[in-house]
């Protein structure tokens, strides 16, 4: 077998000692443009996870990368002045040059032909030539561009400006250094990677970056491979404190953004992409080499597996796909955090760090508390002195601190959301109602809100769908209210809503879809004429007299919903209801007062709030539920939305339930665990808002996370609360929380503990002779002590 590398960095140099080690007799041939001993950035990052298939797979590679290694477990966040430290994190890091010496050596003795300072010959070319063409020419990849409509790539430039320096003063930890200046907030990832430097990559937003006159010395026109030296002084400067002396050292440094590369398919015949021609994943999480490395064993091993080249490439994407997309899921997370830490630069030091360190989603409050209970102990202390409520605050989890929600006080964190029924006869709330209401209260949550409630009988969603404008249904909602008070404290909301275009559909058929009810339905009315898709009816445009009656009908509900003996209040102002409608530019065309502009299309729905607010008593709450985007191109952005929010908050919501999509039927959702919480990041920590964080959430683990960080005060879990609806009190038996916050209910207080199971009795014997000693939970790179001891 023939086999031809384009790229001689890590990755290709690790596939070619693979492929070789395991059949000798392949013909390998690596091209690379660049001489053997230049080499860009500094050091490279490796988890345990990846250093144990490197070991596995090539013992000497390993042995000769860990006979150098700068090792620590240890993370500094450098924030106002304080040094906060996270450890039990493991790292291990090199030097990116001695690596490709490594690699080189290994290759050599292998036999694999390695040709520097040479041009591959063109893609095309190659693949007639070779059985296979390992494309590993990066980021920038020629091989990628020549099949662009095989790959269909995908390359995503941020917002951030970075360059990529080192420095001659040794970090003993990985450090974020997060420094807030008159121009704005410039940022540091810092690591050493041997005994003399360390890694130091400056990340500055675009704004910031412009205030502070970088952009002066990038508009100059530097030689390629020459350095920015002006913006590396000025960096010096800025970031002086930290740098206690030292230099930063370049090696072709000059501000760039990042790209994050995603591509369609990574194969195209017989030629496959790997590494950073592949796809990308931001430094803040990683190395980009540990990726391409872990890309390198795979196809090696892929390509021993099966009987041909086309099923050995299918099956590496195969098996590497769900790996790298899911580091780009944590990755796309971790970027977006650091391009807006200006959100997070007014919380205190504690959450701060906390919030850096979870950013990704990857590392969560129980995962924390495992590599470092102390600094999680002192989070939690700062969290609970905050929350503390006049009286001494128990020991509790996150989720199980009290919040006070306009004028009502939630014993616990977690909200059970709205939830469609379709039991409903002619309005009116039936007993499954009263059953899913009661048992959601019992269940432990701090609010349960009912759901898809209609102001109007032409506002329902389907003939199923619960209302509240008629005096029975008044009497049916007190009836389920007064059940549940006498069983429970948990506090008790509604959705009122006008279901809009999307009224008039069919309950969901056996494949879960709502269909339109045609001659069998009522009249649609909508912010403009435009139907929910092809098969739905065609709303009328709502008039003025439409509007005023519409007003009225959530004027007389909400009414109805304070002596129907709610404590909270939701309107639905999203997932492309009437006023869902209005709000979005896709949905929204009027050419009056009430379209065009965003004050122009929020017009009506502020209306609706300011008279229901006049009517719903000050000690309970009012909330308003939103799409925060539309998964639309052209739909409503995140200016309008913050714009949106301080509008809402300013004429009387009490807090905003953050949810997305739904609006159009062409929509492209990005679906994911805890999905929607960047929507209510953004609103809380840039309105200032309190805010109900949805989709998606599932765990405990999750919700004390996103709460600890800042990113939500709330948390709606629905369908683990469906699957299991005592999940709230399961929650707190896992965590062997059984304060007041969650209570279990008497009749049930002996299922509170886990019922005995198969073996749940057996005690394991002791079978090692002599415990291994637990690791260290901190560690420091402290190379001039480990060369003393050597």
């Amino acid at each position: 077998m023939r086999v031809a590398v384009i790229g001689a960095g890590p990755g290709g140099l690790y596939f070619a000692a693979l492929a070789k080690q395991l059949s000798p007799q392949w013909e390998i041939t690596v091209w690379e443009r660049n001489a053997a001993d230049d080499t860009f950035g500094f050091g490279v990052v490796f988890s345990d996870e990846t250093l144990d298939g490197i070991a596995q797979a090539d013992p000497e590679i390993h042995a000769a990368m860990s006979a150098e290694f700068a090792r620590w477990s240890d993370i500094d966040v450098r924030y106002k002045g304080r040094i906060l430290t996270s450890g039990g994190h493991g790292f291990a890091a090199l030097g990116r040059k001695r690596l490709l010496q490594i690699l080189q050596e290994r290759c050599a003795a292998l036999g694999v032909d390695v040709r520097y300072r040479t041009h591959a010959p063109a893609a095309a070319e190659l693949a007639a030539a070779y059985d296979l063409v390992v494309a590993s020419d990066g980021v920038r990849s020629q091989t990628r561009t020549a099949y662009a409509r095989t790959f269909g790539p995908d390359l995503d430039e941020r917002h951030c400006r970075y360059m990529w320096l080192a420095t001659d003063k040794v970090f003993e930890a990985f450090t974020f250094i997060v420094e807030e200046r008159d121009f704005g907030t410039a940022q540091v990832h810092a690591y050493p990677f041997d005994r003399k430097r360390s890694t130091f990559i400056v990340e500055i937003d675009e704004e910031s970056w412009r205030r502070a006159g970088f952009d002066s010395f990038a508009a100059r026109d530097v030689p390629p491979g020459a350095d920015d030296e002006d913006s590396i002084r000025l960096c010096e400067e800025i970031l002086g404190d930290h740098l206690d002396g030292h230099r930063l050292i370049p090696n072709g440094s000059r501000w760039i953004r990042f790209t994050t590369v995603r591509n369609a398919t990574w194969r195209h015949e017989n030629v496959v992409l790997l590494g950073d021609a592949a796809h990308t994943a931001h430094f803040s999480i990683g190395s980009g080499t540990k990726l391409a490395m872990e890309d390198a064993l795979a196809l090696a091993a892929c390509l021993h597996e099966h009987p041909d080249v086309p099923s050995a490439l299918a099956a590496y994407e195969a098996e590497r796909r769900p790996v790298v997309e899911s580091t780009q899921r944590a990755a796309q997370a971790s970027l977006e955090w650091f391009e807006n830490v200006g959100r997070y630069t007014g919380q205190e030091p504690h959450q701060f760090a906390f919030n850096l360190l979870t950013r990704s989603r990857r590392v969560t409050y129980d995962n924390l508390r495992v590599r470092d209970e102390a600094f999680t102990d002192a989070v939690d202390t700062w969290h609970e002195d905050r929350t503390a409520t006049g009286r001494q605050a128990d020991s509790a989890p996150p989720m199980f601190r009290p919040f006070r929600l306009g004028g009502v006080r939630l014993r616990n964190r977690v909200v059970v959301p709205p939830t469609a029924l379709y039991s409903a006869q002619n309005g009116v709330p039936s007993d499954f109602e009263l059953v899913h209401l009661s048992t959601q209260a019992l269940g432990g949550s701090g609010l349960v809100i009912a759901g898809m409630t209609a102001v109007g009988a032409d506002g329902r969603t389907t003939p199923g769908c619960p209302g509240l404008y008629t005096d029975e249904q008044e009497a049916a909602w007190r009836r389920i209210t007064d059940f549940v008070r006498r069983q429970s404290d948990t506090r008790l909301g509604i959705q009122l809503t006008h279901a809009g275009r999307r009224s008039a559909t069919s309950t969901p058929r056996a494949d879960g879809r709502c269909v339109p009810l045609g001659d069998a339905g009522w009249p649609l009315v909508a912010a403009s004429a435009l139907p929910w898709d092809a098969g739905s009816v065609t709303p009328r445009a709502a008039t003025r007299e439409d509007m005023d009656a519409i007003v009225q009908q959530f004027v007389t509900a909400a009414g109805r919903a304070d002596r129907a003996g709610f404590d909270v209040l939701e309107l639905q102002y999203g997932h492309g209801h009437l006023m869902s409608g209005f709000l979005s530019p896709l949905t929204n065309t009027r050419t009056d007062a009430y379209g065009g502009s965003l004050a122009h299309r929020m017009r009506f729905p502020l209306e609706v709030l300011r008279a229901v607010r006049v009517v719903w008593p000050a000690e309970k709450a009012l909330i308003i539920r939103i799409s925060a985007t539309d998964w639309a191109d052209g739909g409503i952005g995140e200016a309008d939305v913050v714009a949106l929010c301080r509008a809402l908050s300013d004429s009387g919501a009490d807090a905003i339930d953050v949810s997305t999509g739904e609006v159009v039927a062409h929509e492209r959702p990005h679906f994911g665990r805890s999905y929607q919480t960047p929507y209510a990041d953004l609103i809380r920590n840039t309105v200032g808002v309190p805010v109900i964080t949805v989709g998606a959430i599932s765990t405990y683990d999750d919700v004390n996370s996103l709460i600890l960080a800042g990113r939500a005060d709330l948390c709606a879990v629905g369908r683990a609360q469906l699957h299991d609806p005592l999940w709230t009190l399961h929650a707190a038996a896992a965590q062997q929380y059984t304060g007041p916050a969650a209570p279990w209910p008497a009749s049930w207080k002996a299922g509170s503990g886990r019922p005995p199971g198969a073996r749940t009795d057996r005690v394991p014997p002791r079978l090692q002779l002599l415990r291994d000693a637990p690791a260290p939970v901190h560690q420091r790179w402290l190379p001039r002590l480990a060369a003393t001891a050597v």
